[in-house]
């Protein structure tokens, strides 16, 4: 049985998928809501939230992604970073699954990735529980209802939680596995209800496709000012380094809050909605996305409430410290309705240094810029990945190593000839630590980075005085309006400039050991600018 709107030639078992219980075809959000909450996946919230937990999987599991390995993609694939899968592993995966569906209702759903119509991808999402299909359909960007007659996806997704996989049988490392054929166009999930694979698995297949059409993919959030596309910046950044918080500036236009593309006609959002950070969210800090939450259908994972009011504790992260929401751009009131931008006059890189080392902005030659885009330094915050209970640094190069099936130069490269070709100007943002490491100094206060990003977009910065960092060698200002000037110059935030000295020295040298697997590949002004 099947319901929903579709294109007559292309349901399920025109792609080989048959004996399944019922089928419900780009249900739009009531029923949705309504066939997760009669399901017993969640409940409904104040405002009509949905609210829902994953269970044991509260973040992404980077160590189940898989690639398979076939000659079509041998030479292309950064198999350092990318896990191998056989195709004939991947096979009786496929197969498995398929008769694990038997009878089983599920949830289809036909959306495109990449606001751009030239450069957009179809996708069909298929999944077991209802609220997934919900979460997908606010992340991804929906067809408009007429064209779904004759929507004809060009990958197809399925998430199937309730499948557990068998290492032996299925060439993977546990019950739980991601995994990606480029050669079938196949994405399968199994065994974990973590929202985020779904989004995630869609960026790393946009990660390896739209290079070898000169786009460069993005791990990034994007803004513009109001009523000026042409004035756009992107902000690169891990999970928790304030991509979404950031880029939500009401006295400017969003784009999108976590992935984009930048081709030869501008920036464009993949994604038509936003998945943000709930721990300690406030309405006094950020009051549009603290609204989405109390609006019918976002969805609200793994957030802790009341039983009785339905409250939301935004400070409670018994379950997770990675509570989220998902809801749709159009529930931000200053978001674009293109999904479109210019050339970024402004690159953005954000890091959370939980050494307390880096100042809270920094502007970035061009060499500097690529050397810190291949770096990809920052700290793993709490819950984003199974396992992470505390700030952990890190170097994730292209700031989304686990998404890059590239090799990192591929995207370096690309962002390198965008930059100059198109003259953008390049920061380095922290909004880690200051006055000490994590554990004894303080987050950088919010305000203070909203005023130094403000200074950095409108050109206050361009006159500043700007003093060269000891350690790292790129320009800080002196003092910028609004921000304390102890607050730019971090060692004078330490209680000891000596403690800070020290550990100045231990995070240079881990730069220096980290890039040393770049030098064979990288332009010799980049070299230059390598500590």
């Amino acid at each position: 049985m099947t319901e929903g709107r579709v294109n007559p030639a292309m349901r399920l078992e025109h792609q080989g998928i048959s004996g399944l219980g019922r089928v419900f075809y780009n249900q739009i959000e009531p029923a949705l809501v309504n066939a997760a909450v009669q399901r017993g996946e969640g409940k409904l919230g104040l405002g009509g939230a949905f609210l829902c937990e994953t269970g044991r999987f509260t973040g992404r599991s980077p160590n189940d992604k898989f690639v398979v390995r076939s000659p079509s993609v041998e030479g292309d694939i950064w198999w350092k970073n990318n896990a191998a899968m056989t195709p004939a592993a991947f096979d009786v995966l496929y197969t498995d699954m398929l008769a694990h569906m038997q009878g089983r209702d599920y949830f289809v759903q036909d959306l495109y990735a990449g606001a751009d119509p030239i450069h957009r991808v179809d996708l069909r999402i298929v999944t077991e529980l209802a609220w997934h299909g919900l979460f997908i359909r606010h992340l991804l960007r929906r067809p408009d209802r007429s064209e779904l007659d004759s929507f004809s996806p060009d990958w197809t997704v399925i998430n199937c939680p309730s499948f557990k996989a068998d290492p032996a049988r299925h060439g993977c490392r546990s019950a739980t596995v991601i995994a990606l054929n480029f050669d079938r166009k196949l994405i399968l999930i199994a065994n974990t209800a973590y929202a985020g694979e779904n989004k995630k698995a869609v960026f790393t297949l946009l990660n390896y496709l739209l290079p070898q059409k000169g786009v460069m993919a993005m791990h990034c959030s994007a803004n513009h000012a109001i009523g000026n596309p042409t004035d756009t910046a992107v902000f690169f950044g891990l999970s928790g380094t304030g991509k979404t918080t950031l880029s939500a500036d009401p006295s400017r236009t969003l784009i999108g809050d976590d992935e984009h593309g930048w081709s030869d006609r501008g920036t464009f959002n993949f994604e038509g909605g936003c998945y943000a950070k709930t721990i300690n969210l406030s309405a006094a800090a950020e009051p549009e996305i603290f609204a989405t939450t109390h609006r019918f259908a976002t969805v609200v994972e793994n957030m802790v409430y009341d039983p009785e009011t339905l409250d939301l504790d935004f400070e409670d992260d018994s379950l997770t410290a990675n509570t989220r929401c998902a809801y749709p751009l159009d529930y931000i009131s200053n978001a674009s309705a293109t999904g479109l931008g210019g050339h970024p006059k402004h690159v953005v890189m954000l890091t959370c240094d939980a050494f307390g080392v880096l100042p809270p902005i920094a502007r970035l030659s061009p060499a500097q810029a690529m050397y810190h885009f291949l770096s990809g330094f920052t700290s793993k915050v709490a819950g984003t990945e199974r396992g992470v209970t505390e700030p952990q640094p890190t170097f994730s190069t292209c700031f989304g190593a686990p998404f890059m099936p590239r090799r990192p130069e591929v995207y370096g490269k690309l962002l390198e000839e965008k930059i100059a070709k198109h003259g953008a100007t390049c920061w380095l943002v922290n909004t880690g630590w200051t006055g000490g490491a994590y554990g004894v100094g303080k987050r950088m206060p919010i305000k203070a980075t909203r005023a130094l990003l403000a200074a950095a977009l409108d050109g206050s910065l361009n006159t500043a005085t700007l003093r060269k960092d000891a350690n790292f060698g790129f320009e800080v200002p002196v003092t910028v309006a609004g921000v304390e000037d102890t607050l730019l110059d971090p060692r004078r935030t330490w209680a000891s400039a000596a403690d800070y000295d020290a550990q100045a020295r231990k995070l240079v040298a881990m730069f220096a050991a980290n890039f040393a697997q770049y030098l064979p590949f990288i332009d010799d002004d980049v070299k230059a600018a390598a500590i």
